[in-house]
């Protein structure tokens, strides 16, 4: 192979096409005063003259590149010539031989057919950082070289193993942080939801693809006894350990909140604050809501979060759109209230935004999609969670958080119902309310068909709520008894808001004792103030197995 007719233009320079003129002195050319060309060299002090690009020896200046540089002709490939780094790193080639034997790394690395892409597009092509059978990584740029009707290519092999494995560590760094904040986000998830008697829950989180780092996306649900129910879901804006360290303390703090029965408002009011003392520049968006059976509806209030959607029982949906406050740790915000129907056979589901959102579609547009699929959805909560989640298309390798919480009030008929009971009475004051409420509780229990020690010790608990009330509220009065298939719940509600605490009586006090006496035959006792400015006192009893 004629190696000076297939001398190869290296990447970035340029051939010089132009002939050279020499412009020479001749004597008759010579005016008065002109010194010769011999003379003027030993006249002046210029340094030699540099040779051209064009006038440097090509196999040379190959030779002693640092980098790798094969050069191949014709369809098949054939070799024509390696320089010596080729052949410190891959041992001698012999020159004519088609690539595929001649250069079996090539093939190795899968560049083969890169050659042929090359050769007919007549445009370089670049593959970075592919790892050589010698172990090391190279960068291969193929370059098109023409010499008449003939082509061919220049590969020209850079060593970057050091920078493929600053790379590779930095990966895997990464990946542990992924883990260890996919980790932590798991454990500070509820591992088991708590299971309300009167709703149906399933929850699930898909952390974001290896690309994408795990955001703080979080759901909780909460008991809150008087067989009322907290549903929460929100997200930490931000990425990795931090996030889901402030997902954490947030959590933690909604479920303190939560046990002092409070509206959502404040809640979210108290979390604000908070949020800002844990770090102002995170914020958070939060939705929470209370679920009590006998409203039949959702009461909630939102911190900029997504819209909660509720499909009724004949299957239209219904978006809660109001009221939406300004995100946690904005400060200075006073939120509000707002509810939603849930009544029996509704479904209602919370989620963050990784289950709406697109960079290519409009949000609304999301929610819209995510309103017709749970218009379709039906069966368990955990069934229409899966449904919900695969009709937004997400994946193992989505690329941002998603929690979705889904509720159901199930309409329950036949034997069931008789498990799901209420039975109300109004009091309007008087001596004669106490004897009305202990004659009206041992006919609902007797109904009921309650064992004779339950029975008794519900007849005292409603007594001595009811005495309570009457002693330290103001009317209108009302008992409510109900029944699940797990609890007796006992409730009194006045117009006073002044909330009673347990506390011991001395022996000469003639009152201070019947929240003490609640407080030892109920499993669990409580008071919250009612949005009328009144408030409602609880207890429950666990009913026995079987």
């Amino acid at each position: 192979m004629n190696f000076t007719r297939w001398s190869a233009r290296l990447p970035g320079t340029q051939r010089r096409a132009a002939a050279r003129t020499d412009h020479e002195l001749t004597p008759d050319r010579l005016g008065e005063g002109a010194v010769p060309a011999a003379r003027a060299e030993q006249l002046t002090d210029d340094a030699p003259p540099v040779p051209a690009v064009d006038e440097l020896p090509v196999r040379e200046v190959l030779d002693r590149v640092p980098a790798l540089v094969a050069l191949v002709h014709g369809p098949d490939h054939r070799l024509a010539y390696v320089n010596d780094a080729y052949v410190t790193a891959f041992g001698p080639r012999t020159p004519g031989t088609p690539a595929s034997d001649a250069l079996p790394e090539l093939h190795e690395t899968g560049l083969l057919p890169l050659l042929d892409q090359v050769l007919r597009s007549g445009k370089p092509r670049t593959v970075k950082s592919r790892k050589a059978p010698d172990g090391r990584s190279y960068t291969f740029t193929c370059t098109p070289v023409t010499e008449g009707d003939t082509g061919g290519v220049l590969i020209f092999a850079i060593d970057v193993t050091d920078h493929a494995e600053a790379a590779e560590r930095l990966r895997a760094s990464e990946r542990r942080q992924r883990e260890t904040a996919v980790t932590l986000q798991r454990s500070l998830l509820p591992q088991v939801l708590e299971e309300p008697d009167d709703l149906r829950i399933a929850a699930t989180y898909q952390p974001g693809g290896t690309e994408a780092a795990v955001g703080g996306d979080w759901y909780d649900v909460i008991t809150l006894g008087g067989g009322r129910t907290a549903l929460v879901i929100g997200d930490v804006m931000g990425r990795g350990v931090r996030a889901a360290a402030v997902m954490g303390q947030l959590r933690t703090a909604v479920r303190a909140y939560a046990r002092l029965d409070l509206p959502p408002h404040e809640v979210l009011q108290l979390l604000d604050g908070l949020a800002t003392e844990i770090d102002a520049n995170q914020i958070a968006t939060c939705v929470y809501a209370i679920h009590d059976p006998n409203e039949g509806k959702l009461v909630y209030a939102s911190a900029g979060h997504l819209p909660i959607l509720v499909r009724d029982e004949s299957g239209a949906v219904l978006r809660a759109d109001e009221p939406t406050g300004p995100p946690l740790g904005t400060g200075g915000w006073i939120h509000a209230s707002g509810s939603i129907p849930l009544g029996p056979g509704a479904t209602a589901v919370l989620y963050t935004d990784g289950l709406v959102e697109r960079r290519d579609e409009d949000l609304d547009e999301g929610i819209a999609s995510l309103e017709r699929a749970l218009s379709g959805a039906t069966g368990t909560p955990q069934v229409v969670c899966d449904r919900l989640v695969r009709s937004a298309g997400v994946t193992a390798d989505h690329d941002d958080d998603v929690a979705v919480l889904v509720l159901q009030h199930p309409s329950r008929t036949g034997p069931d119902s008789d498990l799901f009971r209420n039975a109300a009475l109004e009091l309007l004051g008087g001596v004669e309310a106490a004897p009305r409420a202990r004659a009206f509780a041992s006919g609902v229990l007797t109904s009921w068909r309650f064992p004779a020690e339950l029975h008794d010790l519900g007849v005292l608990a409603a007594s001595e709520l009811v005495a309570n009330s009457l002693q330290h509220g103001t009317p209108p009065m009302r008992l409510r008894l109900r029944r699940t298939d797990r609890r007796l719940i006992i409730e009194v509600t006045d117009g006073d808001d002044h909330l009673p605490r347990r506390r011991k009586a001395e022996p000469g006090d003639e009152s201070g004792r019947g929240i003490a006496i609640v407080a030892t035959i109920a499993s669990n006792w409580g008071s919250r103030r009612t949005p009328g400015g009144g408030k409602a006192v609880w207890c429950e009893f666990v009913l026995p197995k079987g």
